[in-house]
């Protein structure tokens, strides 16, 4: 009796908290390079994509693979990009601000012009990163992040070396 008693605990529980999972007519959307604003783009694979002006604010991109993409001018507004990868991508003039891209990937990324005003860096990879115009950067957000001798950052700031 017990056992049946902790099963049905375990529905009813289940069932009182919606399901994270991502979205696959929402992924679609996104690389038809349609907007999607608020989203759930949970673990997308969205490598090797030319997605100019994609509007993904307030998304959620957790775990998602940008990398190798090109999404210049592309709004990542209030978007949850945690321990997303963004080796290699193309973000000139992207808004990333308010932005969370705690412990996400930015290795070898070029920022041209970005806006990470107000965005978390916590635990993130900027290794090789491109970051020199960058706007809205502060050194209390890079002392979050870590770098290499390679990443590119605005003049004054700095980030400390990955272990």
């Amino acid at each position: 009796m017990l056992k049946h008693i902790a099963s049905l605990t375990v529905l009813l529980v289940a069932a009182a908290f919606p399901a994270n999972a991502q979205d696959a007519a929402q992924i679609e959307q996104v690389k038809a390079g349609q907007a999607c604003q608020g989203c759930n783009l949970f673990q997308a694979d969205l490598s090797y994509k030319d997605l100019p002006k994609l509007d993904v604010a307030n998304a959620r991109l957790r775990q998602a693979n940008l990398s190798l993409s090109t999404l210049n001018e592309a709004s990542f507004r209030k978007a949850n990009l945690s321990i997303a990868n963004l080796f290699g991508a193309r973000f000139t003039s992207a808004d990333f601000s308010e932005a969370d891209l705690s412990r996400a990937v930015l290795v070898g990324a070029y920022f041209g012009g970005a806006n990470f005003s107000g965005a978390n860096l916590a635990g993130a990879n900027l290794s090789g990163a491109d970051l020199k115009t960058a706007r809205g950067l502060t050194q209390s957000q890079l002392a979050q992040a870590c770098g290499d001798a390679a990443t590119r950052l605005p003049t004054g700031l700095s980030v400390q070396r990955c272990r």
